[in-house]
């Protein structure tokens, strides 16, 4: 099934917008910055059920095993466990919702499918919130609505990395994607500073301000938002790739194309022609794409990164407001406020290990590397966070850094290389599906990561982290195999894994 794209409003009301007036760099640069606010304002979304835990939850008092009231049904000593439910209900939606929203991103247009997405997340944001004002203390409402803005939420993902893979090629993805990854950690502060600045004035406008952001930034994306280059005019970067690694006939088709190294990855011999192949709009099948070299590993890889990275996302404040620092408890609106510094840490996280990947050519050496350093950082944070405010934010810091280093790395140069790999070369269609499976394996330890936390902080928060460790040294077993093929390529004066999927 082809996928038919409609140019966005603005660029056919505004004939300046396009071609000839505005050149590629004009329109790749556009992209960049409409799909980094795009996902940015989903993450501020997400960000409110872990500011506002703290309020909704339990609150045990000094000296005394009786809680204070919270918000029921999250209040009293089994508060902790309903937290942890409600974020399992989101991720578990979202995780299940990214598969289908990859497959069917690959086949319908992906602006209007992103601003679809953005504006029934927006809505079920908004809608968590009124609960304060109606009063609601029922557990299945807020479950049901984060079921179902957890699928809406899904179809983020994979349309951002499709559109953005679109316009950018091999060269300097991961220091480009590393870059643009921010938006994750940037979203996440924003969401943070909303959802405190104005928790004061009641928990539902933590949820309120961040559900109608998102509804206004899809307007964006409604209207300007290019999806590929051909629909401007400018010529595919698919079609320059198979041209480039093929022979063309005096029409423009693909008679032959080097695909030794792939089908060394298929474990084939492959001999002579592939036969006639211009680019197609047909979108790969989910198992097949199951099946392309790198992806199940760097999937499950993802799976235990992102249990790591999304228990800090959901838990951190809850963590900081129970726990004192240099002997002070802080506020609400302190702790939430100063769990943004691992975010910032997860910035230069992104970037960092996105500029390494391409200084090496070695996304999962580089992704070992940043996860083997991340368990000492968790070692100290825990154990010398709450020395002072100075310690506990250099700490938190260099855990962001390091925890999301290879969250970032892999969810979008990885995603972006396996999406658009020789294996699939001419099929434009296959990176939401790729990016979704991967993101998707993710989520689904993404979900599991905030409820086991809910139920082991009971036992102590040594625990929590003993689990993130163990989580941890579960993502980096997993990418072993392809860092030896890098080491040993790498060696032997060779990249033969990534320039096998190289697209450019």
């Amino acid at each position: 099934m082809e996928s038919k794209t409609q140019l966005a409003p603005a660029l056919n009301f505004f004939p300046t917008l396009k071609p000839p007036n505005k050149t590629q760099s004009f329109h790749q640069i556009s992209v960049l910055i409409i799909t980094f606010i795009a996902y940015a304002s989903f993450h501020a979304s997400r960000k409110p059920p872990s500011i506002v835990k703290s309020v909704l939850g339990p609150k045990l008092q000094s000296n005394s095993s009786s809680f204070d009231a919270g918000w029921a049904p999250f209040d009293g000593p089994q508060g902790t466990h309903r937290l942890g439910e409600l974020d399992l209900a989101f991720l578990s939606a979202y995780s299940i919702g990214m598969y289908f929203a990859g497959h069917v991103g690959d086949r319908i247009d992906l602006r209007l499918f992103l601003a679809y997405g953005m504006l029934g997340s927006g809505v079920m944001t908004c809608v968590f919130g009124l609960g304060y004002w109606c009063n609601v203390h029922m557990l299945w409402y807020f479950v049901f609505v984060q079921v179902v803005c957890g699928l809406f939420q899904s179809i983020g993902w994979p349309c951002v990395v499709a559109v953005v893979g679109n316009w950018f090629g091999k060269t300097k993805r991961g220091l480009i994607m590393g870059v643009w990854s921010s938006h994750t950690s940037v979203g996440n502060i924003v969401g943070s500073v909303i959802a405190s600045g104005v928790l004061e004035f009641g928990w539902g406008w933590s949820f309120v301000v961040p559900g109608v952001l998102v509804i206004l930034v899809g307007g964006l994306v409604f209207l300007f938002l290019p999806v590929r280059p051909e629909d401007l005019g400018f010529e595919s970067l698919g079609k320059g790739e198979v041209e480039m690694n093929g022979e063309v006939d005096g029409v423009g088709n693909v008679v032959k194309v080097e695909s030794e190294e792939a089908g060394l990855l298929r474990g084939e011999n492959v001999e002579g022609n592939v036969g006639v192949g211009t680019e197609t709009l047909t979108a790969i099948g989910f198992l097949e794409a199951w099946r392309l070299p790198g992806v199940a590993p760097f999937a499950f890889c993802l799976f235990f990164s992102k249990l790591v990275s999304y228990t800090f996302l959901y838990w951190l404040p809850f963590y900081i407001r129970n726990t004192a620092v240099a002997g002070v408890q802080l506020s609400h609106k302190t702790a939430g406020n100063l769990s943004t510094i691992f975010d910032i840490g997860g910035v230069f996280g992104g970037i960092l290990a996105g500029l390494i990947s391409d200084m090496l050519e070695a996304r999962a050496v580089t992704s070992i590397a940043f996860l083997i350093l991340s368990v000492p950082s968790l070692v100290l944070y825990r154990a010398y966070g709450s020395l002072s405010m100075a310690a506990n934010i250099i700490l938190m810091f260099l855990a962001g850094l390091l925890v999301n280093g290879p969250y970032a790395l892999i969810t979008t140069a990885v995603a972006a290389d396996l999406g658009t790999q020789t294996l699939i070369r001419g099929n434009s269609r296959a990176l939401a599906t790729v990016t979704a499976i991967i993101d998707g394996t993710g989520s689904v330890g993404a979900a599991l990561g905030p409820l086991l936390a809910g139920y082991i902080s009971t036992r102590g928060w040594n625990s929590v982290f003993l689990m993130l460790i163990l989580a941890i040294v579960c993502a980096t077993l997993f990418l072993i195999r392809i860092a030896r093929i890098e080491i040993k390529e790498k060696l032997s004066g060779r990249t033969w894994f990534w320039h096998s999927i190289d697209t450019q």
